[in-house]
């Protein structure tokens, strides 16, 4: 039987040693050469530099226009309520959020429904792609269902731009704010929800202040931005004003704010209604680009496809509208006139005809753009070894999209750790002078390894120090960052923890061992050479072993190929009683005893530490109520 009790008894002063092991390593950087070091510096004193000169900028033209002041402001306040209720929201609603994500791709309206209804609660549609993206790159959902998700943003996205046109009326929301302001700010005191409640209460009350701002702005700027006098007319007009939404978009990172910005222009006489029309398409598409460029630098392949859907499917939808644009525009004034309605409602329903006809062009083509985008979007190949010793191997899953959420940042945690094993025993083979492609050969077996061939020069201390302890430096810092929502996510990071130390440790065992390897290898003549030879495979095996155990399909065969290690482990006090009967018959001198001796101990830690990795993945359920009882102890402390 593996060792799980002493996985799990362990698994505290892992977390602990852990922290210690960030302190030293976590605030380190992966071992570059200086010119890289150069280049990064030369970054970011650039991107500091472009900050300062636009802060400046910014300075001049707030001391020279003070409406432009007042419009930026209210712009600020209404940005910074959104990230408040943003946040709020999430903060309230725990990982309930994540749960409902999961169960509802079952079908294509549920998704839809889904993203309709977290866009609507949350007013962010950019935040609920990059969860969508997230966890389909963890592999939570699937891609058609994540495109489902999608169109349920952009529908859900017209919820706030009816909000934003009820508020932006004749009416001023100062006076409802100041209230909310304090109650939100009183419940900040308290802990939990209370918090989150009283962080989504100033949100709103921001908002409702940066509404009345940017109208005043707009109003005391007067005939100073008057777009409603441009005479390009046509389509090249539609396409002028499409492109500024575009850009406003884009630039300020919120189709939210882009529209809020058009119906106060709108209200003060200074914006038409069609080109408050092309406005609103241009965000759209803005909106699409701007989530998906953020999606496509911190996903893989899979949440790539969902953020080129995404875009696609704002483009096309865009395209469309323009298509048609007289009769849907003029369809839409007379619905507006006939219903009552005024220019900011008719650029509400606008905007919502807009995507409707968007999803419903869509509707029928999900499963068939998830296959074409997975066809021309395919899986990176697996390198299946080690990349050459000059170079870092980096993180493949850890990025900041996948801390969106507890449950996206677990799964990547996880596949990151399985990259780090799959990195660690392929340098213990180099310890051992084997090829790693051998682990991945079904075929291999320890009894018909081949020789090892001169020179024996593989370099374990470098291979940890270019590529172990990098990808271990990595992983460490995103633990960090991980914030666990409840016990089982608790019990989840600390198996990660555990298995990610341990197979560090692995490799600190094997670089003790490749020394006398590479002596007593070398060496045909040696009287210790066949001893070696015998640890060499057995080691191999093990790590076979470790390797088949992990990727095993079934319970049940996990189970036999763990006992099977686990026994093997226990051979090596054969090795071990055979070292020193050749010490007693004059065949060993001494030196070479203890030192074989001492490599039968290392190879044992290798052996128990990579059978304690696979106990922490698959805990018994008695182990599982202990390390709960653990953990309450630990929060209780």
């Amino acid at each position: 039987m593996l060792q799980r009790q002493a996985a799990n008894g362990r698994a505290a002063c892992f977390q602990t040693a852990f922290r210690l092991e960030c302190g030293l390593v976590g605030n380190g950087r992966p071992l570059t050469y200086k010119s890289t070091r150069r280049k990064r510096m030369a970054k970011l004193i650039q991107k500091y530099f472009l900050f300062a000169v636009l802060l400046l900028a910014l300075a001049a033209s707030f001391a020279y226009s003070p409406p432009w002041l007042r419009l930026c402001y209210g712009l600020a306040l209404f940005l910074f309520g959104m990230q408040n209720i943003e946040e709020g929201l999430r903060n309230a609603a725990g990982g309930r959020l994540e749960g409902w994500m999961r169960k509802s791709t079952a079908t294509p309206l549920k998704g839809v429904l889904f993203g309709t209804g977290a866009t609507l609660i949350l007013q962010s549609s950019t935040l609920v792609a990059l969860l969508a993206m997230a966890f389909l790159s963890s592999g939570m959902i699937t891609l058609p269902g994540g495109i489902a998700i999608i169109l349920g943003t952009n529908l859900g996205a017209t919820g706030g731009v009816w909000l934003l046109a009820l508020a932006g009326q004749n009416l001023s929301l100062s006076p409802a704010a100041l209230p909310m302001l304090v109650f939100g700010i009183l419940l900040g005191f308290f802990g939990g929800r209370s918090r989150a409640l009283g962080r989504v209460l100033v949100g709103v009350a921001l908002i409702f202040l940066g509404v009345d701002e940017i109208k005043d702005g707009f109003q005391a700027f007067g005939a100073d931005i008057d777009f409603s006098g441009t005479q390009i007319g046509g389509m090249a007009e539609t396409l002028l004003f499409f492109t500024v939404g575009f850009l406003l978009t884009v630039v300020l990172q919120s189709s939210h704010a882009t529209l809020l910005l058009a119906l106060a222009a709108l209200s003060g006489g200074q914006l038409t209604l069609m080109q408050g029309f092309a406005v609103a398409v241009g965000s759209c598409v803005g909106t699409s680009v701007s989530t998906a460029l953020v999606g496509m630098l911190g996903s893989d392949c899979s949440g790539r496809r969902l953020a080129v859907a995404h875009v696609l499917f704002n483009v096309v939808t865009a395209a469309l509208s323009l298509a048609v644009w007289l009769p849907l525009t003029q369809a839409v004034i007379l619905a507006g006139q006939w219903l009552g309605m005024g220019a900011l409602l008719q650029l509400a329903l606008f905007h919502t005809l807009f995507n409707v006809l968007g999803i419903a062009v869509f509707w029928k083509f999900q499963d068939r753009l998830a296959r074409e985008l997975t066809r021309r979007l395919p899986d990176a190949a697996d390198a299946g070894s080690l990349p050459e010793e000059t170079a870092a191997l980096e993180a493949q899953y850890l990025n900041a999209n996948m801390l969106l959420s507890p449950d996206t940042a677990l799964a990547a945690l996880g596949k990151e750790v399985r990259h780090l094993d799959k990195a660690g025993v392929e340098t213990v083979c180099h310890a051992l002078f084997l090829p790693p492609p051998l682990l991945y050969d079904e075929t291999a077996d320890d009894r018909n390894l081949p020789d090892p061939a001169p020179p024996l020069d593989a370099d374990v201390p470098r291979l940890y120090a270019r590529q172990i302890k990098p990808l271990f430096s990595s992983i460490l810092e995103f633990a960090g960052k991980l914030d666990p929502s409840d016990e089982t996510q608790q019990r989840q990071l600390a198996a990660e923890q555990t298995a990610a130390w341990q197979i560090v440790e692995t490799v600190k065992e094997s670089q003790h061992l490749q020394k006398n390897m590479q002596q007593y290898l070398s060496d045909s003549a040696s009287p210790a050479n066949r001893d070696y030879l015998r640890l060499r495979r057995h080691v191999f095996k093990t790590l076979l072993l470790f390797r088949r155990t992990d990727g095993a399909d079934t319970e049940e065969a996990r189970a036999e190929l763990a006992h099977q290690l686990d026994a093997h482990i226990e051979t090596l006090e054969t090795l071990r009683g055979r070292a020193m009967v050749k010490l007693r018959n004059k065949e060993l001198n001494g030196w070479q005893a203890s030192s074989l001796l001492n490599d039968i101990t290392y190879a044992r830690r290798i052996g128990r530490a990579l059978a304690e990795i696979l106990a922490s993945r698959n805990p018994l359920p008695e182990e599982t109520a202990q390390a709960d009882e653990g953990f309450a102890a630990q929060e209780a402390v």
